[in-house]
C-alpha cells in the first residue's frame, strides 16, 4: 500500500474539494512583485533609450538624400526638389566598390545637387565651350549646377571648381537618386578618367543591387486596383473560420472520425503504394547488392531494399494507431466533449473571437516602437566631411590636407587642385550616446522580444481567465459573469504583470541564446569541421526543443494563475504535476486538438487561396462587368496577400480556441479530483462528459443547465 501511495504522489497530490471554489477567485494579491518591479524599470529604461534615440538620432539621414552642402533633398528649402544628382556618377564605380557605397548612404566622391528632375538625354561639354560663360553654356541644364554659379563665370573655371556637371547621362529617379539608365544605348563622353568596361559594370551593378523603384511602383499599382478584393478575400476567410467553430459545435465527432480515418487511409495507401513498387523491383531483380553504396540518394528508388523497408515501417505506424484507437477511445471521446464543450464556450463569449485583435495591436505598438528607435539609433551622430581628390598627386594638390574635416557649406580651401571636393564619409562616433549606441540596440532587442513574448503571455492569461469562469459556472449561462473577459482583463494586469513578466523573461532569454547561437554559426559556418557542425545542430535542437517546453508550461502556468491567483513557479509546478498525473489524456487531446486546428487552418487558407487563384488569375469567366478580375502587373501578389492575411485570421481564431480547450482540459482535470459526484461534491462538467466516464451528477438541482 505504501508504495502504491507513493507513486500516486509521485507527481504531486490531487487537488482537494473546497466548498467556496467557484472559479477563478475574487480575493487575490499581487504576484511576482519583484519581476513586476523589474519589469516596469526596465520598461522606464526602455522610453529612456527611445527618448535619447529621439534627441541625437535623425531618421531623415536615411529617408531623404543630401546634396553636397549636407542639405536634404525633398524637403525645406528644398522641396520642390526632391532628387540627388550625381556630377560624376562614374566615381561611385571607380573610386570604390558598389556594396561600400551602398552601406554609406549612396554617398559618392563627387558634388551633388539637388533637382526637380533627373536628365533625360544625354549632354557633354564640347571642347570649343570651355571658354564661354556658363549661362550661354547650360542654358536649360542650367538647373544641374550648384545654386551659388555666376550665370557670368567661364565653363573651364565652373568645371575646375566642380560648380557644374561636364557631362549629364539620361537618368532615372531611384530612392531619391538620378541613375543612369542601362537599357538606353549611348556613347559615354571621351574623358580620359573615364573607363567605359568599369563604368559599365559599375552602374549596372549599382542598379540591380537597389534599382527598385519600377517594381514598388507596380506593386502599390497592384494593391490600388486590387484592395477591394482583398478585402473580399479576408472577410471570407473570416466567414470559413466562424464556420468551422460552428461545425465543432455541431458535427465535432464525426469531423474527428473523418480525420482519423482519413489519416489512417492515407498510410493504408501508402502501404499500398509501396507493396506495388516492391513487387515490380522484385520481378525486375533490382537489388541493393547491385547498386552499392552512392551518395545520390534518388537511386535508392530503383531497389526493392528501399520500398520494403518503407512498407514496414507504414506497416508498423498503421498497426500502433489502430492499436491506440482500440485502448484509447473512451479518452479519444473525452476529447470529442471537450472539443464540443469548447465551441459552447467560445459561442457564450463571442467577444474572446476579436479579443487578438487586442493583441495584435499591442503587438504592432511594440515592433514599431521598436523599429522606430532602431532606425533613430542607427542614425544618431553628425555627418563628417573630409577633403577628397580623385587624383591626388595632379599639380596644386600637394599642399592639400586630404581626409581631413570641413565644412560642405564652404568653398574649398585650395581651388587649385582639380576635383577637390567636400566628400562625405560617414557619421560621428562620438559622445554617449553613440559610444553605447552598440548597447543600446542591444537593449532595444531584449526589449523587443520581453515586451512581445509579455503581449502574448497576457492574452492567454486574459482568455483562460474567461474560460475558465464558464466551466465554473454551476448554472449555465446564468452564473457565467457579466464581462468575463474585461475582468479577466484587469485582473490579470492589477495583479499577474510580474507573473506574466517572469514567464515572457525566460523565454526571451531562451530565444535570444538561440539568435546568439545562429549568430556564431553564420560566422563560423565557412570555418567549421565536421565535428563542430554537428554540436552546433546539437545546441540548436536542444534550444529548440527547451523553447517549445518552455511555451508549454508558460501556457498551462497562465491558466492556473488565472484561476487560482498564484505566482508564476508555484502555478507552473502545480500545472505540470496535474498534467503529468493524466499524460494519456494530455497526448491523446493534444494530437486530436492539433489535428482538427491544422485542418481547419489547411481549409481557411487553401480555400482562400484557390478562391483567389482563379479570380485574380482571370481563369473564372463569366462573373459580369462588375466582377471581373482587375489587370495586374503580378496577379500573384493579391493572392499571396490574401493566403497571408487568411492565415493570420484562422490563426487568431484557432488560437482563442486552442485556448479555450487547454484551459476547458485543465479545469476537467481539476474537477475530476476535487468533485465526486455526489451532492454535496457535484461535478461542473457537462453530461456529455459524465456520460462518457460512466458517471452520475447527484446535484439535487433539477434546472441545471449542462
Amino acid at each position: 500500500m505504501g508504495k502504491k501511495q507513493d507513486e500516486n504522489e509521485a507527481y504531486g497530490k490531487a487537488a482537494k474539494y473546497d466548498p467556496s471554489f467557484r472559479g477563478p477567485i475574487k480575493n487575490r494579491g499581487c504576484t511576482d512583485i519583484i519581476c513586476c518591479v523589474l519589469f516596469l524599470l526596465f520598461i522606464l529604461g526602455y522610453i529612456v533609450v527611445g527618448l535619447v534615440a529621439w534627441v541625437y538620432g535623425d531618421p531623415r539621414q536615411v529617408i531623404y538624400p543630401r546634396n553636397s552642402t549636407g542639405a536634404y533633398c525633398g524637403i525645406g528649402d528644398n522641396k520642390d526638389k526632391p532628387y540627388v544628382l550625381y556630377f560624376n556618377i562614374l566615381s561611385c564605380a571607380v573610386a570604390t566598390n558598389i556594396i561600400s557605397v551602398a552601406q554609406n548612404g549612396l554617398q559618392c566622391p563627387t558634388p551633388q545637387v539637388c533637382v526637380s528632375s533627373c536628365p533625360e538625354a544625354l549632354w557633354s561639354v564640347e571642347g570649343n565651350q570651355y571658354l564661354k560663360t556658363v549661362g550661354e553654356v547650360y542654358n536649360e541644364n542650367r538647373i544641374f549646377c550648384l545654386p551659388e554659379v555666376p550665370s557670368n563665370m567661364i565653363v573651364q573655371e565652373s568645371l575646375q571648381q566642380e560648380l557644374c556637371p561636364s557631362f549629364l547621362l539620361p537618368s532615372t529617379p531611384a530612392l531619391g537618386r538620378c541613375f543612369p539608365l542601362t537599357n538606353v544605348n549611348f556613347t559615354l563622353p571621351n574623358y580620359p578618367w573615364i573607363n567605359s568596361s568599369t563604368v559599365s559594370q559599375g552602374i549596372s551593378g549599382l542598379l540591380d543591387s537597389i534599382n527598385a523603384r519600377d517594381i514598388s511602383v507596380k506593386i502599390f499599382e497592384d494593391f490600388a486596383h486590387s484592395w477591394y478584393w482583398i478585402l473580399i478575400a479576408l472577410a471570407v476567410a473570416l466567414g470559413l473560420s466562424l464556420l468551422f467553430l460552428l461545425l465543432l459545435r455541431l458535427v465535432a465527432g464525426p469531423l474527428v472520425l473523418l480525420l482519423i480515418v482519413g489519416v489512417l487511409a492515407v498510410l493504408a495507401y501508402g502501404i499500398y503504394h509501396c507493396w506495388q513498387q516492391y513487387r515490380a523491383l522484385r520481378d525486375k531483380g533490382a537489388s541493393i547488392s547491385d547498386l552499392g553504396f552512392t551518395t545520390n540518394l534518388s537511386a535508392y528508388q530503383s531497389v526493392q531494399e528501399t520500398w520494403l523497408a518503407a512498407l514496414i515501417v507504414l506497416a508498423v505506424v498503421e498497426g500502433i494507431l489502430l492499436l491506440l484507437l482500440i485502448f484509447l477511445r473512451q479518452r479519444i471521446r473525452i476529447a470529442i466533449a471537450l472539443l464540443k464543450e469548447a465551441s459552447r464556450a467560445v459561442g457564450q463569449m463571442m467577444s474572446t473571437l476579436f479579443y487578438p485583435l487586442v493583441t495584435f495591436v499591442l503587438l504592432v505598438i511594440c515592433i514599431a516602437y521598436w523599429a522606430m528607435t532602431a532606425l533613430y539609433l542607427a542614425t544618431s551622430g553628425q555627418p563628417q566631411y573630409v577633403y577628397w581628390a580623385s587624383n591626388a598627386s595632379a599639380p596644386g594638390c600637394e599642399s592639400v590636407s586630404l581626409n581631413s574635416s570641413c565644412d560642405p557649406m564652404a568653398p574649398p580651401k585650395n581651388s587649385s587642385c582639380p576635383g577637390l571636393t567636400c566628400a562625405f564619409q560617414g557619421y560621428s562616433s562620438t559622445g554617449l550616446a553613440q559610444r553605447s549606441l552598440f548597447n543600446l540596440q542591444i537593449y532595444g532587442v531584449l526589449g523587443l522580444f520581453w515586451t512581445v513574448n509579455w503581449v502574448l503571455a497576457l492574452g492567454q492569461c486574459v482568455l483562460a481567465g474567461a474560460f475558465a469562469s464558464f466551466y465554473w459556472a454551476f448554472h449555465k449561462p446564468q452564473d457565467i459573469p457579466t464581462f468575463p473577459l474585461c475582468s479577466a482583463f484587469i485582473r490579470t494586469l492589477r495583479y499577474h504583470t510580474g507573473s506574466l513578466a517572469f514567464g515572457a523573461l525566460i523565454l526571451t532569454l531562451v530565444q535570444i541564446a538561440r539568435i546568439i547561437l545562429e549568430y556564431i554559426d553564420h560566422k563560423l559556418r565557412g570555418a567549421q569541421n565536421p565535428v563542430a557542425r554537428c554540436i552546433i545542430c546539437c545546441f540548436k535542437c536542444c534550444l529548440w526543443c527547451l523553447e517549445k517546453f518552455i511555451k508549454f508550461l508558460n501556457r498551462n502556468a497562465y491558466i492556473m494563475i488565472a484561476i487560482y491567483g498564484k505566482n508564476f513557479c508555484v502555478s507552473a509546478k502545480n500545472a505540470f504535476m496535474l498534467l503529468m498525473r493524466n499524460i494519456v489524456r494530455v497526448v491523446v487531446l493534444d494530437k486530436v486538438t492539433d489535428l482538427l486546428l491544422f485542418f481547419g487552418k489547411l481549409l481557411v487558407v487553401g480555400g482562400v487561396g484557390v478562391l483567389s487563384f482563379f479570380f485574380f488569375s482571370g481563369r473564372i469567366k463569366g462573373l459580369g462587368k462588375d466582377f471581373e478580375n482587375p489587370q495586374l502587373n503580378y496577379y500573384w501578389l493579391p493572392i499571396m496577400t490574401s493566403i497571408v492575411g487568411a492565415y493570420v485570421i484562422a490563426s487568431g481564431f484557432f488560437s482563442v480556441f486552442g485556448m479555450c480547450v487547454d484551459t476547458l482540459f485543465l479545469c476537467f482535470l481539476e474537477d475530476l479530483e476535487r468533485n465526486d459526484g455526489s451532492v454535496n461534491r457535484p461535478y461542473y462538467m457537462p453530461k456529455s462528459l459524465l456520460k462518457i466516464l460512466g458517471k452520475k451528477n447527484q446535484a439535487p438541482d433539477k434546472k441545471r443547465k449542462k
